[in-house]
């Protein structure tokens, strides 16, 4: 069930600053942001709140933003309760088509660490490792590893090694009460370990640390297997938001 449109811009803000884009701009109550164009929650206008203008005027500014930084527009919408009056409309309109519907979850932090697990500062050479090892695209993961260097402290780099290997990592961003997880990897020599809920209990118990009592973390909404795991550790669904991409249509 979605929850209300004020925690939702809340949460949302939150995530904002622990994943933070290179480049941030404002139109009214939209947020632009925009760094190598890989990564959709840092290269995508999130349309919160009144951006001062109608909705077309508002796409217009907003596609010559992105244009001036040579980058496609794309929007960060979360349907149900926070799509401005007519934007929908006007996107498909336009040739905007959803596409990556993804779930924000939020669940509890843990209060018992792993020891076996690894819990540093900052992203080092194994962290980096990990992450380049399960990545499909260099350019995606080369901006999503300079992400996880701008994430604000207190913040937490979880590893777990298998054999004096680095085999699984997962990163965590607190702030207040809340805690972000980010960067959930497995090396594919050593899935079905269990190295996954290892991680993700070992951040969690770190957050708790930090001060946090509740967590978020967003997963695309066809990952079965992760959401699954989430689930377990007692996360569940507050709502969930797509991408708008532009498919060829002009005006």
């Amino acid at each position: 069930m979605s929850r209300p449109a004020k925690e939702i811009v809340a949460l949302e803000d939150i995530a904002a600053r622990a994943w933070p884009a290179a480049r941030l701009g404002r139109l009214g109550g939209w947020r632009l942001y925009a760094s190598s164009g890989f990564s959709g929650r840092i290269n995508a206008c999130w349309p919160l709140e009144d951006p001062g203008f109608s909705a077309d005027e508002a796409v217009d500014q907003v596609e010559a933003w992105y244009a001036a930084r040579g980058l496609p527009p794309l929007f960060k919408i979360v349907e149900a309760a926070l799509a401005p009056e007519g934007l929908i409309v006007g996107l498909t309109a336009l040739g905007y088509r959803p596409r990556t519907e993804t779930i924000m979850m939020t669940g509890p932090t843990a209060t018992v660490a792993d020891p076996g697990i690894r819990v540093v500062r900052d992203v080092d050479e194994t962290f980096a490792a990990v992450f380049s090892a399960t990545a499909s695209d260099p350019g995606d993961c080369a901006e999503r590893l300079e992400t996880l260097t701008r994430i604000p402290r207190p913040r937490g780099f979880a590893r777990a090694d298998i054999g004096g290997e680095p085999a699984a990592i997962g990163a965590c961003a607190t702030e207040g009460e809340h805690a972000g997880v980010f960067a959930m990897r497995t090396d594919p020599r050593f899935r079905r370990r269990g190295l996954a809920r290892r991680v993700l209990s070992a951040l969690l118990a770190d957050a708790a640390a930090s001060g946090a009592t509740r967590a978020w973390l967003q997963v695309e909404a066809d990952n079965a297997g992760a959401i699954a795991l989430y689930a377990a550790a007692g996360f569940s669904e507050a709502y969930r938001y797509r991408y708008w991409e532009r498919f060829g249509a002009s005006r």
